[in-house]
């Protein structure tokens, strides 16, 4: 479930972005007085995701607008859905719309492409999951799609996991000193996940006492082979270049027998869902 508190100062932000001093065009043309009613309509099949931060937007420009949902988070949804309808103040309705709308067709095209890299693994043991590759302060909103879309989400932030990538590597001296230096300093309860590149790093990773090691870039056959020296010792995730076809697929890496591949084009380069509203 999203926290209310936290939604709504994303749309709040997000209306003071849009809104800037005023709606000049919709002030200007409508009086206050004018009614409508409108339904929001799929224009295309997907997983539908924010409709309940989309109604949000709208009762928090004006409490007597009138929502009606249809279709929930996590459904499928094919071209001419109705959504859900809308009643009440065009002026107000007209003022939230594109914040809506912006909102609902991102979580709904990450909820959709979720759905597609998930089902290429369906009745496998590997789970897909999200990255910390998402639109700056839509995070919350980004990773709820994921998991609408049937995905399950890494780390929130940076305080969640240890996580030691080649950066941190090379700053520290090596995967061994990094491990050692994350045990001294941290709670037994914080999980550490290290990087790596080859089998002599995983073989490192996995000395040092490392929890989950990232396949970094490794093909199929490098992957099996970690699958192999690891021996179900550590959790093994693969990373990198994740695609729906070709060589790296999803449905492949997950064949190799690794336990996580993350998948960054979840939320960095999604394609928004195509959802429009409709005045009657």
């Amino acid at each position: 479930m999203l926290d209310n508190f936290i939604i709504d100062k994303i749309i709040r932000a997000a209306l003071h972005e849009d809104l800037g001093w005023g709606d000049v065009t919709t002030d200007s043309i409508i009086s206050d007085e004018v009614q409508i009613a409108g339904n929001f309509i799929a224009k295309q099949e997907g997983v539908l995701c924010g409709i309940e931060v989309c109604k949000r937007v709208f009762t928090l420009l004006d409490d007597s607008i009138v929502f009606n949902i249809y279709k929930k988070d996590g459904e499928k949804v094919v071209k001419g859905d109705v959504i859900a309808d809308i009643k009440g103040r065009a002026r107000n309705i007209l003022k939230g719309e594109r914040v809506a709308l912006n909102l609902l067709q991102r979580m709904s095209g990450i909820a959709t492409l979720t759905n597609s890299y998930t089902k290429q693994v369906e009745k496998l043991t590997a789970k897909v999951v999200d990255t910390r590759k998402t639109a700056p302060g839509l995070r919350i909103l980004d990773k709820y799609s994921v998991k609408m879309g049937g995905g399950h989400n890494h780390r929130f932030n940076l305080s969640d996991l240890v996580l030691i990538k080649d950066n941190h590597i090379k700053a520290a001296g090596g995967i061994t000193p990094a491990v050692k230096a994350a045990k001294a300093r941290l709670s037994h309860a914080v999980k550490i996940e290290v990087e790596v590149e080859n089998m002599d790093m995983l073989k490192e990773a996995i000395a040092a006492g490392a929890d989950i090691v990232m396949l970094d870039n490794m093909n199929l056959e490098q992957m099996r082979e970690a699958v192999a020296v690891s021996e179900g010792k550590v959790l093994l995730e693969a990373s990198g270049n994740v695609e729906l076809d070709g060589e790296r697929n999803v449905r492949a890496i997950a064949e190799t027998g690794v336990d996580i591949i993350s998948v960054g084009a979840l939320t960095h380069s999604v394609k928004a869902m195509d959802i429009s509203l409709r005045f009657i």
